[in-house]
């Protein structure tokens, strides 16, 4: 089969020929239809995973349909339509049996800790309790991003900080999971500020419901990612502060960086819920966190790390009858060399919204 390479950290990536996956022992091969462009696959490929084993097939959002199974694998049969969330879990654990398989500590994820989705083929470990069936209405593009990006704002904002009708929320990041997060905050009818550098994707947010945007570019002021994190609020969080009437009462960090962790909390009201979703890679050990907010104002800091495929139900229902559209999120699909050629920009890249790669369009030229 044909896939996306990653051969060293932080070279580009090639496309070649590598041999087809066979189902491991419990799990399945599927045939990738559709698999999103993540902002986490470039963490991998720039070697800030140190589970990832090079070479490495990237992707680990994905859809498609079940080409093969395990002898052992009770649920599914060649030809299903399935996704599957990022973290797969073992499936014997306590984490597994109680429907908590994102904690899971003997999980897998396909595009880390194996060949992921950035091919036409992927092999999937634990499927009876990992894989995802695909409703008809939903479109392999919708239900590849709800693998990472959408299902992990989604569990971000219900499950981790229990969002409610009414309360304002500060989405730090407005590409692929701050937009999904500002899609649901909205559908669940809370008051949205989304902040980010891109004004291009700020203008998307503000399409989707966000009440208030903040543009965090303003050079003047030195807060970008990497920079030496200062003591108090930068003029992103004293903004959404004017903004809110005192601050927000949820607050998600969807980049991960020391700067876009403290603007969140900065951002918070006095006992706020403050989400960490974005992966901070380590600065000299750990980044800097302003934990003498989160101690003087009572901050509730929440861990969020994807979702089970035990919860999935809950939201394909809502994407089914129309109340979330992730679909919308959608901002272009391209072939494998494509996929390949933009993996090392996406950190820096500031597109407004969800890049699929469909590995069955034909090879350029």
């Amino acid at each position: 089969m044909r896939a996306v390479v990653v051969e060293q950290y932080g070279q580009a990536p090639v496309v070649r020929e590598v041999a087809d996956p066979e189902p491991p022992p419990g799990g399945v091969v599927v045939r990738v239809h559709a698999t999103g462009l993540c902002r986490s696959d470039w963490h991998a490929w720039a070697g800030h995973d140190d589970g990832v084993t090079l070479p490495l097939v990237p992707g680990h959002e994905l859809a498609g349909t079940v080409v093969a199974v395990a002898p052992d694998v009770r649920r599914w049969r060649v030809g299903a339509r399935v996704t599957t969330p990022f973290v797969c879990g073992c499936g014997r654990c306590a984490w597994c049996t109680s429907g908590q398989a994102q904690v899971c500590p003997d999980q897998t994820q396909p595009g880390f800790t194996h060949d992921g989705s950035f091919a036409e083929l992927v092999a999937l470990r634990a499927a009876d309790t990992n894989l995802v069936a695909v409703p008809d209405a939903v479109g392999d593009a919708a239900a590849a991003s709800l693998g990472c990006r959408f299902a992990t704002a989604y569990r971000a904002l219900s499950a981790r900080a229990d969002l409610r009708p009414g309360e304002w929320v500060t989405v730090v990041g407005a590409g692929g999971v701050g937009l999904s997060a500002v899609m649901i905050a909205v559908a669940r009818g809370a008051r949205v500020v989304a902040v980010d550098r891109s004004p291009a994707a700020l203008d998307l947010a503000r399409r989707l419901g966000a009440e208030h945007t903040v543009l965090a570019a303003d050079p003047t002021d030195g807060h970008e990612a990497g920079r030496d994190v200062g003591p108090g609020p930068s003029r992103v969080a004293e903004e959404v502060h004017d903004l809110t009437g005192g601050g927000t009462h949820v607050a998600l960090d969807a980049v991960g960086s020391a700067a876009t962790c403290a603007d969140a909390i900065h951002s918070l009201r006095r006992r706020g819920r403050h989400v960490q979703v974005g992966l901070l890679p380590a600065v000299d050990g750990h980044p800097p966190v302003p934990m003498d907010r989160v101690v003087a104002w009572e901050i509730d800091v929440l861990g969020s790390h994807g979702m089970a495929a035990a919860d999935y139900p809950a939201l394909l229902a809502e994407v089914e009858r129309g109340a979330l559209r992730p679909q919308d999120l959608l901002e272009r699909v391209v072939d494998l060399d494509e996929g390949a050629r933009l993996l090392p920009g996406v950190a820096t890249a500031s597109p407004a919204g969800i890049t699929v790669i469909d590995p069955r369009l034909p090879v350029r030229g």
